[in-house]
């Protein structure tokens, strides 16, 4: 790991949505309920809040509001109405530029006082907004990621930190000569460099990456800090982090292994046959004709399953060979690898509800249960809980399983570092 000894479990939710709604009779409706949000977890000592993204609005209604909001400007403004909380923005390394996101990375790290951490995607979507008649091929995107990431991390280690004083009067200056060039001349960028935005509290704001096919998995090895993964079973994530480690090792980093993050999608009930209700209609509440795209959707987004029977598997021959998916590759394979067991494409619309990720229902303590099993197996070091502003679940979530979590010596009862990186137990300046 990246830390000396095993630390606690750290823990993520989702920042909330700041936008505008037309029935809102409040035009800050969105950016109020965001704070309140972003302030219940800090209070609970929440380690940080997380933002996903998608470059490109969603005809099918798959994502639902995934995408509707900037990631860095919304972290910005929550960044100012916290203090402590962790903030991770998404970013696209396929459709962004190394130098413009070092700037806002750096700048957000500089407002929120040493907070900010970045979440490099490949994208699946999105290629027709950016002057792209296709997406790149994924062999393509992680090497541009590879050289992406390179870039930021050169820009920010160029700089020497004493660049910048304050001056009495409050007012700073910079001294240029301690701005240096990187003069990078890639496959994919030329970048000379100084970056001009002075040296951030964290030196580098934290590296997370996302993606878990093996292309996504030797760059995380490589370069990441935090690993985010979709790994629905135990088994599923023991695979993964061995491969994480073998890669990791290669590289040089077996004292300076990636930490391993999963989002835990749960339905928390006060009893057994409360789960059981609350399951029942979540289940019934399913559109699954939509969830026939969404299946789809899953698997590549080359199949039609639009007149296939619920209740009969998905026929061999229609399942995607791996190698040939262009589009979220890792997540076709947990999807085939579902198809493959047997699952009807009404099991598998079930399954699609949670996107391949880890899903449990249960009360608190068997909720706790399957936490602390990842946890004592090696496999989870960061989880990122979800519940939090949803009416029939948050009270559940802060009352129910946090308390229990604690409880058993699980998860953080106050910040104990100076930034993010001390409150994930990171090393102070990243030994990548």
């Amino acid at each position: 790991m990246t830390i000396t000894s095993r630390s606690r479990l750290k823990t993520l939710v989702g920042a909330g949505s700041v936008v505008y709604a037309s029935n809102d009779e409040d035009r800050r409706a969105g950016i109020t309920r965001a704070i309140a949000l972003a302030k219940i977890a800090e209070k609970e000592k929440i380690t940080g809040l997380f933002t996903a993204d998608l470059l490109q609005a969603d005809p099918d209604g798959l994502s639902g509001s995934t995408g509707s909001q900037d990631p860095l400007i919304t972290l910005a403004a929550l960044s100012q109405v916290t203090s402590h909380i962790g903030l991770i923005a998404t970013v696209s390394t396929t459709f962004q530029h190394p130098y413009n996101l070092a700037r806002l990375i750096g700048t957000l790290d500089h407002v929120s006082g040493g907070r900010a951490g970045w979440n490099a995607v490949t994208s699946s979507v999105g290629e027709e907004n950016f002057g792209e008649i296709t997406l790149p091929a994924p062999e393509v995107r992680y090497a541009r990621a590879t050289e992406f990431i390179e870039v930021i991390n050169a820009l920010f280690d160029a700089n020497q930190p004493d660049a910048v004083r304050r001056n009495k009067s409050g007012s700073v200056s910079i001294d240029p000569r301690k701005l240096q060039p990187i003069d990078h001349h890639g496959d994919f960028f030329r970048v000379q460099g100084p970056l001009n935005v002075p040296p951030p509290p964290q030196h580098r704001p934290v590296q997370f990456q996302a993606g878990q096919s093996e292309e996504g998995l030797k760059l995380g090895a490589r370069l990441a800090e935090v690993i985010y993964t979709s790994q629905p079973t135990l088994d599923d994530a023991k695979s993964f982090v061995e491969r994480v480690h073998h890669h990791a090792d290669a590289f040089g980093r077996r004292e300076n292994r990636p930490l391993i993050m999963n989002s835990f999608h749960s339905i928390i009930g006060e009893s057994p046959s409360d789960v059981a209700r609350r399951l029942f209609e979540k289940h019934e509440r399913i559109d699954y004709e939509q969830g026939r795209l969404k299946v789809a959707d899953m698997l590549g987004g080359e199949i039609d399953l639009r007149d296939f029977a619920l209740d009969q598997p998905i026929p061999l021959r229609l399942l995607p060979d791996i190698e040939e998916v262009n589009r979220r590759r890792g997540r076709a394979e947990i999807f085939k690898r579902f198809a493959l067991q047997g699952l009807t494409l009404r099991e598998l619309i079930i399954q699609a509800q949670e996107t391949g990720h880890w899903f449990t229902a249960g009360t608190p303590e068997t909720l706790a249960d399957a936490i602390e099993e990842r946890y004592r197996a090696g496999v989870l070091d960061v989880i990122s809980l979800h519940g939090l502003g949803q009416p029939d679940q948050e009270d559940l979530l802060i009352n129910g399983l946090l308390p229990e979590l604690r409880k058993r010596g699980l998860i953080d009862t106050e910040y104990g570092g100076g930034d993010f990186r001390g409150n994930l137990g990171l090393a102070q300046k990243p030994l990548l």
